[in-house]
């Protein structure tokens, strides 16, 4: 059999090589074949554990892994580098084909791991409008909190401002001022708690009335609702502390009238009925002329209020003219309202925090 020359050994039917040591010397091409298979593979593996993936956590962790700067797939493309000019463009288009068809898979997935999650929350915060509410015991309004409202408004439909005031006064609001200068009688008519300094415990509130007219030119019209203080022997129908309210109207022109007027629609207003109401005359020494009332409920008459005409002295104090304004004053206490409305018997089951008592209003 005839041999060719070394010299002229054929690798093609176009190609020779001259030297024959040189096809030692030819770089080794990579074969695109393997790094199509594993970049196929790849996408396989990736696309079912991204479907498997059960929590957003571990998705996250899968797609560092496939997708990730050390990932799987920037590690097979890394072969490319072996590949020649003409295999690159086609294993880089199948490599972003991969890339592309893994970062789908994930969005897909997080999507519905997502809505799975909102979902569960949906179920878990799910309530069940027919099932029995769970009660819990609540409060009530205290029956001389009651009243109170219920006075405060009557009197701010009637057009009356509310009005506070301390209840530590000094001698000269709580008497002087109202025409009850220290040796005036009347000061026997109540017993007071005086305190160090010269001070004492409000016996009304009707000093709130003298604070109000310093600050306020008329016409006024004020209610003053608030704790008194007075030395009272307690049984069931008094207490060393109870509650009262005050009002008081100044204007030009009042009337005594203007004043029964006044009463009868509080008490109509409070009462919820057109009760037969007298007035007796009285004496207090800050109005003139005075006067109680009395309302006839269910049969009986009942004492509910006192009441009378501004004393001029009182407006002087306050620096208003007695030629030019006139005025009306009304004062009850709170507890005696509260129990002829709720028919109490002793005064001191409203300050005996008795639950049994109170859950009956």
């Amino acid at each position: 059999m005839n041999k060719l020359p070394l010299d002229r050994l054929k690798l093609t039917k176009s190609a020779t090589i001259d030297n024959p040591l040189d096809i030692f010397h030819t770089p080794v091409r990579m074969s695109t074949s393997p790094i199509q298979s594993q970049l196929t593979q790849l996408q396989t593996e990736a696309i079912a554990a991204i479907a498997d993936s059960p929590s957003l956590d571990e998705l996250e962790q899968l797609r560092v892994k496939y997708l990730g700067k050390k990932g799987q797939l920037s590690q097979i493309l890394r072969g490319m580098g072996k590949l020649s000019p003409e295999e690159r463009p086609v294993v880089g288009s199948l490599g972003n084909k991969v890339k592309q068809a893994i970062q789908d898979s994930l969005e897909t997935q997080k999507a519905t791991l997502q809505q799975a999650a909102i979902q569960a929350k949906i179920a878990a915060e799910t309530l069940d409008v027919t099932m029995p509410g769970v009660s819990r015991p609540l409060g009530k309004v205290h029956p001389l909190n009651g009243v109170v409202d219920r006075v405060l408004d009557i009197f701010v439909g009637l057009g009356y401002t509310v009005a506070t005031g301390p209840q530590i006064e000094t001698d000269y609001y709580n008497f002087e001022a109202l025409n009850t200068p220290t040796d005036h009688p009347a000061r026997d008519m109540q017993d007071t708690f005086y305190l160090p300094g010269g001070n004492l415990l409000r016996t009304h509130t009707s000093s709130v009335q003298i604070r109000y007219m310093e600050n306020n030119e008329p016409p006024i019209r004020v209610i003053a609702p608030g704790r008194v203080y007075r030395r009272d022997t307690v049984d069931a129908t008094h207490s060393a502390v109870f509650h009262q309210v005050e009002l008081l109207a100044i204007d030009k022109g009042l009337k005594f009238s203007d004043l029964k007027g006044t009463i009868k629609e509080f008490l109509r207003q409070m009462f919820g009925d057109e009760l037969p109401v007298q007035f007796r005359t009285s004496y207090f020494p800050f109005t003139e002329p005075s006067a109680e009332v009395d309302v006839q409920w269910k049969g009986k008459w009942l004492e509910v209020l006192g009441c009378g005409m501004v004393d001029p002295n009182v407006l002087k104090a306050v620096g208003y003219d007695p030629e030019i304004y006139t005025g009306f004053a009304a004062g009850f206490g709170v507890e005696r309202f509260a129990m002829v409305l709720h028919q109490i018997d002793d005064i001191r089951r409203l300050y005996n925090s008795d639950l049994r008592f109170l859950k009956q209003f």
